[in-house]
């Protein structure tokens, strides 16, 4: 194990990220038992918290690169230890003084967000490219609700299913929305914990200047990761607007009689809580609402659930990161789907989308059960 002693700049920034809190931390080794890294190898986050606590940084292990955020250790650390915070400052060292230590994978996606602002690499220009031929307005001061799509659904052609199925949705339900395009960016919210502060700093300072500019007061997103970064980290940077997950606003749109049904699905469903939005936000109910005003729709529900939930291991950055086939929490996720008698596992986030999608096609399981985003199995009962 190469382990290095950095300077104390690098030891202040571990300090000041973790706060006090990080000298309670006692090595019970919870957070080790706790984390979904040891359904599928070793993994021990309590020798990280330990060398976070002396200031010493091992470059070589990928053991840093690894944590996806999920926040199953922070809710059970009996000392109320932001490990996060830790796991983030570790990785803002190595990224920040460069140490040539950070995957390659992720290197490649943040030179393309930094330049391009989004890990596709592809033109800003192309960011509303989903939207063609579906009537979708530019947003202008004075239009209700901006739509955010998030940089997955706006890209991935395999995601993209999403955000036409929101537009297509929010249409139908009479809501008067519209989309920034080429003049909003990747939100940030995994540049932030993969280390790169500088980089998620500029990219939140260009969106909040682009809603400003545009009169925007409330949006609605996909992600949600780009929920989290809106509502808990753009307020401090200047923002002024109000954020929804679309799960939330469906839920809205059903109790206010604005979202009407006039199809059956008749679909055994399993609804995945994504970290982002139930352990990071503690929105369990509005997704599994919708849901159940789906006429003919039967929801049941996998082992780990709610604050339990299997994190489908793509935060933290890892989405952009290889992770070796039998590695991949997704794996185990769509397994529990199938266990429990379910023929569409439902999502409420496009990184849990991709990483369920890619255990099918790796797995040979297409057909055998979908994946599908809780809008599409709204719009399918339209």
């Amino acid at each position: 194990m190469q382990v290095t002693t950095p300077s104390k700049e690098a030891i202040d920034v571990i300090r000041e990220a973790g706060g006090e809190k990080l000298d309670l931390c006692y090595q019970c080794g919870l957070c080790t038992g706790s984390c979904p890294w040891n359904l599928v190898r070793s993994y021990l986050v309590r020798r990280i918290m330990h060398q976070a606590q002396l200031g010493v940084i091992d470059f070589a292990s990928e053991d840093i690169w690894l944590c996806t955020t999920c926040r199953t250790c922070v809710s059970r650390c009996p000392r109320g230890v932001e490990i996060i915070d830790v796991m983030r400052a570790m990785r803002r060292v190595i990224a920040e003084m460069g140490v040539a230590k950070v995957p390659q994978a992720l290197r490649v996606a943040t030179t393309s967000i930094a330049t391009l602002r989004n890990p596709y690499g592809e033109p800003a220009e192309r960011r509303a490219a989903w939207s063609e031929k579906l009537g979708v307005q530019a947003y202008t001061n004075g239009i209700g609700l901006l739509y955010f799509s998030c940089c997955v659904p706006a890209y991935d052609t395999k995601v993209t299913r999403v955000a036409k199925a929101t537009a297509n949705v929010l249409k139908k339900s009479g809501v008067s929305f519209g989309i920034l395009g080429s003049k909003e960016g990747c939100c940030g919210e995994s540049v932030r914990k993969a280390g790169n502060e500088s980089l998620f700093q500029s990219l939140a300072q260009s969106n909040i200047q682009a809603f400003a500019e545009a009169g925007v007061k409330q949006v609605v997103v996909s992600s949600p990761h780009c929920y989290h970064s809106f509502k808990n980290e753009y307020p401090a940077l200047g923002a002024d607007f109000s954020v929804m997950h679309i799960t939330q606003y469906l839920a809205k749109l059903v109790n206010d009689g604005k979202l009407k049904f006039s199809k059956e699905v008749n679909k055994k469903v399993a609804y995945h809580d994504p970290c982002y939005l139930g352990r990071h936000n503690g929105i369990y109910d509005e997704p599994r609402e919708v849901l159940k005003s789906i006429p003919g729709l039967e929801i049941v529900e996998m082992p780990d659930t709610r604050e339990n939930a299997l994190c489908c291991g793509g935060g933290g950055g890892r989405i952009w990161m290889e992770t070796k086939k039998n590695e991949r929490f997704s794996d185990l996720r769509i397994q529990q789907a199938l266990d429990v008698g379910a023929n569409v596992l439902a999502v409420a986030c496009p990184y849990c989308m991709l990483n369920f999608e890619d255990t099918l096609l790796t797995n040979n399981k297409e057909g055998v059960i979908e994946v599908k985003d809780v809008v599409e199995l709204v719009q399918e009962a339209l």
